[in-house]
């Protein structure tokens, strides 16, 4: 942040605000426009989804509120840790504590139940996400491609998913501030995002990653003369992820491998690819229903996102946290259908298509429209498809 001298102004004049003071007061002004913009966006998608659900005769909220891993956040937050679900002896040690924490905190502080409240957090959170989303892409690119950016995540086709119960949205609120914060050299706050972020998902470590291969860049270039700052935030950035598996670990007997061993009752562990493709060999030979299809295609999706992005030449910290979510996507085992779920934190991969979205919006402004609208309507068709008729894990 710059800092200046203070200089007293005539007394019928205001002083001037300082430069960083106003760079604040600017973003947080022009963020409106895109914010209002994902706003819509998903308002629009509800809308469609409401309509479909009162026809299936299905309550609209309760299918946002309390659907699949929502269910298990939500107790968490009313009765803590230690439940587990029927014979199989899934526990919900798995699910990590940040989101279930907020929802809490919402539910004493308000007259707000379990289900409202969780969804106050994840549209609140979505909202931070959007307006980071917009500063990390205005910040290299410009403002139409920041707005072009927080569109096209606010229309992806799992995008509902940002209006349910869930934790995406808080993951992608702090990992969009925390590498905004990298990118602009604010150390401290990178770091305790990252922290946050780790507390929020088990793929929340990415954004660790990206904070400390960043900070060991910046130590190499300058030889290691580097403010105390940077070397705090990079301490602090891996803490809640990995205070979370040893504390799991503690409670389960087994400090290191606990909680691998709870995510491998649930069917989830990093086998590098070898469950998900024994399920796209099953898929590709006996079929199945469209949301299996659906999510091998954007998987895939996000695999040519991911080169497009690398050919861009982003700021590192960007390309690890995009290359460590779809690592995790690829590598892991797993529900195959909720994959797409776990890239919707991966914005930056989006960088590129903001980008050329912004050249022909410039060039074939009827073009752009066209290509919004098709994205919007497959967004809202498919995602009240997936909670009203989809019948599959999110």
């Amino acid at each position: 942040m710059t800092h200046v001298s203070t200089v007293l102004a005539p007394p019928v004049t205001a002083p001037e605000p300082a430069p960083g003071e106003r760079a604040r007061v600017s973003l947080l002004r022009a963020s409106g426009v895109a914010v209002g913009l994902f706003l819509g966006a998903r308002l629009a998608g509800a809308a469609v989804l409401t309509l479909l659900a009162e026809a299936a005769g299905r309550p609209v909220l309760a299918l946002l509120g309390r659907s699949w891993d929502s269910v298990w956040y939500l107790g968490i937050a009313a009765h803590g840790y230690g439940h587990a679900l029927g014979r199989h002896g899934y526990s919900d040690l798995a699910f990590f504590p940040l989101y279930p924490a907020l929802v809490r905190a919402v539910s004493e502080v308000s007259t707000l139940g379990g289900g409202a409240a969780g969804l106050l957090v994840s549209w609140s959170a979505a909202l931070v996400a959007a307006a980071g989303l917009y500063a990390v892409g205005t910040l290299l690119y410009g403002r139409p491609v920041g707005i072009a950016l927080v569109l096209l995540w606010g229309l992806l086709p799992h995008s509902v998913v940002l209006s349910m119960a869930y934790t995406e949205p808080v993951l992608a609120a702090c990992a969009a501030w925390s590498l905004y914060a990298v990118l602009t050299g604010h150390w401290l706050w990178a770091g305790s995002l990252a922290a946050l972020a780790g507390l929020a998902r088990p793929n929340g470590f990415a954004v660790a990653a990206a904070v400390l291969a960043a900070a060991g860049c910046e130590v190499w270039r300058r030889r290691g003369r580097v403010s105390h700052r940077l070397w705090t935030g990079a301490a602090l950035a891996p803490l809640g992820w990995t205070a979370f598996l040893l504390w799991v670990g503690r409670r389960r007997g087994d400090l290191l491998g606990g909680y691998f061993a709870v995510q491998a009752r649930w069917g989830s562990r990093f086998d590098l690819g070898r469950g998900s493709l024994r399920f796209v060999r099953t898929l590709l030979l006996h079929g199945g229903r469209v949301v299996f299809p659906m999510a091998l295609l954007l998987v895939a999706a996000g695999v040519v996102l991911f080169v497009l992005l690398v050919l861009d030449r982003p700021p590192l910290p960007l390309l690890v946290y995009s290359g460590v979510l779809l690592l995790v996507v690829l590598g892991g085992s797993g529900i195959f259908e909720s994959k797409p779920r776990f890239l919707l934190p991966a914005f930056p991969l989006l960088l590129p298509p903001a980008r050329a979205l912004v050249r022909t919006a410039k060039a074939r402004p009827w073009h752009a429209a066209v290509l919004v609208a098709s994205l919007a309507g497959l967004s809202y068709l498919y995602g009240a498809y997936l909670l009203v008729l989809g019948n599959a894990p999110l």
